[in-house]
């Protein structure tokens, strides 16, 4: 038996300012993961008009994203307007790895990725490359042949960039550290089980990986083992919550007793929000907004 799942947004924020019309002027960010699909629309004054977040439990159905995607977009007023200025895809998949520019060779993206899991890619799935100029080193992550081929076909002739969610979360981190005056700082994204830590020092990113946990004590361990391996002092970082945390929540409560400086975090400069997502809290959105700041 199979059993329907709904395609309604969970979260929906839409400015009367977009003008469907003008898709030609404007760039389309979206994310997708094993179970989730969330998109954003940045105008051509680059202000994020229009956001949607889509849950699709995988114990409730055990068809594949690629599958649910066409009931999402098919007659979508956004998602189906026409053709886009560019169309960036965060790809929140289960390998990724990060390779020197200068040592980075496309015929060994599959290697590396190899290398770094311990075994080869399955038939389904290749190696896809992103290169971060700024930083001086290329993300490499596993992405699926279906996901690729139903974008690629669902968008046909129009400008595609695919880039790992570690990759936004990094060109976001980026375009935070620009704006402040703080020597270091950590960043710490939570999405459902897995935590994805970010540690740069003088703008300059220094550490950058992804953990699993399955409850708050695990989570504290991962945060407190990258601050001593990073040789940081956890009173003299401020530490920043991204994603899916609130004040209420037990990681919080036990982050709290080792880390005097947590904050939550605001939307990255110089990306700008319009009027109606005042109410949305500005740290729940970090990857998909650093999907808008690639060109930056």
């Amino acid at each position: 038996m199979q059993i329907a799942v709904t395609s309604a947004p969970t979260v929906t924020i839409r400015s009367d300012s977009f003008d469907p019309s003008q898709t030609a002027q404007s760039v389309l960010c979206l994310e997708v993961g094993r179970d989730r699909f969330r998109f954003l629309v940045q105008n051509a004054l680059q202000q994020v008009c229009y956001l949607e977040d889509y849950t699709f439990p995988s114990l409730l159905t055990d068809r594949p994203l690629v599958e649910l995607l066409p009931d999402v977009i098919r007659g979508h007023p956004v998602l189906s307007a026409g053709n886009w200025q560019e169309i960036r895809v965060g790809v929140n998949s289960s390998s990724f790895t990060f390779v020197p520019q200068p040592l980075f060779r496309k015929e060994y993206a599959s290697s590396y990725l190899t290398l770094m899991r311990g075994s080869t890619l399955p038939a389904h799935e290749f190696a896809q490359a992103h290169l971060h100029e700024a930083e001086g080193f290329l993300s490499v992550f596993n992405l699926e042949h279906p996901v690729a081929d139903y974008f690629a076909e669902t968008y046909p002739l129009q400008p595609l960039t695919f880039i790992h969610q570690t990759g936004s979360l990094i060109q976001a981190t980026a375009a935070l550290a620009r704006h402040s005056l703080l020597s270091q700082q950590v960043w710490v994204y939570f999405e459902d089980e897995f935590v994805t830590i970010m540690y740069r020092q003088n703008r300059q990113l220094r550490y950058c990986n992804r953990f699993g946990y399955k409850n708050a004590s695990d989570l504290t361990y991962y945060v407190l083992y990258v601050l001593d391996e990073q040789q940081i002092k956890a009173d003299e970082v401020q530490i920043n919550l991204y994603g899916e945390i609130t004040p209420f929540a037990d990681t919080y409560s036990a982050l709290s007793r080792f880390l005097p400086n947590l904050t939550f975090g605001q939307a990255p400069q110089p990306m700008t929000l319009t009027a109606e997502f005042d109410e949305l809290p500005e740290h729940r959105y970090l990857s998909l907004y650093g999907l808008s700041l690639l060109n930056e």
